[in-house]
């Protein structure tokens, strides 16, 4: 991207407001500086606007889908008006189903426990645990990490025509779930394809959008999933809620994810003591006891916003933020940075990688505590992912007092930075700073590792 270029895409779109913007932290080093964070992909910061919007409704609140009473009516009104809002955002279906959960992982357990007798998963080992780890029940083929999107759809192509046929003669329920964006490179899957895949052998596929949604706008209908799961909290909408929308025949047809109130729509005692219960064939199947009314309509003030301050404008400020830091990154030889479909694959504000000679540990608490910047090392929930690209052995572990790896060994763990709607170009340009300058000089402070942490020494 050109300067011009670049000037024209934040002068098309700031930052938008987010929450924490103006907070300081202190140095180890002394004194005081605003906080970057760059850890949007574990949790992005609520915008002002969600906050703005759930403070206005909060003395309003009251029990959704319970009460006669004004406020109850008013709460109920709210919730159902969210669902149909997140509805439209991710462009479903008029058919669709869209159920209010707690996170992603909640979602996509929601999904496996409403799969068919039979069901055969198909999910690649680079899924974070989220989307690889919930199909316990479910007769499951992990397929390995492709190096191109291409390869990832000629992987999925072959597994799923090696189904297993059953003695009918024909292939049971199959279900293929991939992410829209990798939670550890930021790389963009072919969804699209991979749908088209899926389809083409009979198989249904949900797409874990956690990473794609904050970054690019998600449609149900042109992507053709049949399902999609996404959290709030990394949407910009805190208050621990998740969605999770498609078709809903599957869920329909399964028992309720949990069972309770708000489930049922008609409970009867029966003569021999036990109890019958009729279900709602509804979201409301799925979404018992009292809902989190405050999350949902989060979720929906933050795709508001979103929608609003458009996602070309978004995406073009995002891209800009992307060149700047691996312009940076690829200034300092001793870093490595991670992908799985190369440089030139198109990807979101996620960027992982590793320093020769550092404890990825040691390296993020320097940068806290000598920079005031917020970023994440480790697996990332993606253990499978990490390890290979990194080519470590799960075995082993680093200390953070000292180098991790000399030069020429593999690393352990990796760093990750990621960034969003609301990160401004003071916040990347420390990062890039400060890493050049750890590379170059070293931390300035003495660190220790403490329950397993690597924080300043005192």
């Amino acid at each position: 991207m050109s300067v011009s270029t670049a000037a024209a895409a934040t002068s098309v779109c700031a930052p938008l407001p987010v929450l924490g913007r103006d907070v300081t932290v202190p140095l180890v080093t002394g004194g005081e500086v605003t906080y970057a964070a760059l850890d949007y992909a574990a949790s992005a910061p609520a915008l002002q606007r969600v906050w703005d919007d759930v403070a206005a409704y909060a003395p309003y609140y009251g029990s959704v889908h319970r009460g006669a009473g004004y406020l109850s009516q008013l709460s109920t009104d709210l919730f159902e008006n969210a669902r149909r809002t997140v509805a439209e955002f991710l462009d479903c279906r008029a058919d669709d189903q869209l159920i209010f959960t707690r996170s992603t992982t909640d979602s996509l357990n929601l999904l496996a426990r409403a799969l068919p007798a039979d069901c055969q998963v198909f999910v690649f080992e680079t899924e974070h645990h989220a989307s690889l780890l919930p199909w316990k029940d479910a007769r499951v083929t992990y397929l390995n990490a492709p190096r191109t999107p291409q390869q990832a759809v000629e992987t999925l192509e072959k597994a799923l025509a090696g189904r297993t046929v059953s003695v009918e003669g024909s292939h049971g329920p199959a279900l293929v779930c991939v992410t829209g964006a990798s939670n550890v490179t930021g790389e963009l899957w072919p969804v699209r394809e991979l749908a088209a895949a899926a389809h083409a052998h009979g198989a249904r596929i949900v797409l874990d959008a956690a990473q794609l949604a904050p970054h690019h706008p998600v449609s149900v209908q042109d992507l053709d999933v049949d399902w999609v799961a996404f959290s709030g909290h990394k949407l910009y909408a805190p208050f621990g809620s998740g969605v999770l929308a498609g078709r809903a025949d599957w869920l329909q047809a399964a028992d309720p994810y949990l069972a309770g109130g708000g489930a049922s729509r008609k409970v009867t005692r029966r003569e021999d003591g036990g109890v019958d219960v009729e279900w709602h064939d509804s979201a409301a199947r799925h979404e018992a006891g009292s809902p989190n009314v405050i999350g949902a309509y989060s979720i929906a003030s933050a795709c508001k916003a979103l929608t609003e301050a458009g996602f070309d404008a978004l995406v073009a400020r995002e891209q800009h933020l992307i060149e700047k830091v691996r312009a940076g990154l690829a200034e300092v030889p001793q870093v490595k940075v991670l992908s799985l479909f190369g440089d030139d694959a198109p990807r979101v504000g996620v960027i992982s990688f590793v320093v020769e000679g550092w404890n990825s540990s040691h390296f993020a608490a320097a940068l806290s505590a000598e920079y005031g910047i917020g970023v994440r090392d480790g697996l990332f929930c993606a253990h499978p992912l990490v390890r290979t690209l990194l080519g470590s052995d799960p075995q082993t572990q680093g200390e953070c007092g000292a180098p991790e790896a000399a030069p020429g060994e593999k690393s352990l763990n990796a760093i990750r930075v990621s960034f969003g709607a609301g990160t401004p170009d003071e916040h990347v340009e420390r990062f890039v700073t400060a890493v050049q300058e750890l590379v170059a000089d070293g931390a300035k402070w003495q660190y220790r590792t403490e329950d397993g942490r690597c924080v300043p020494a005192v």
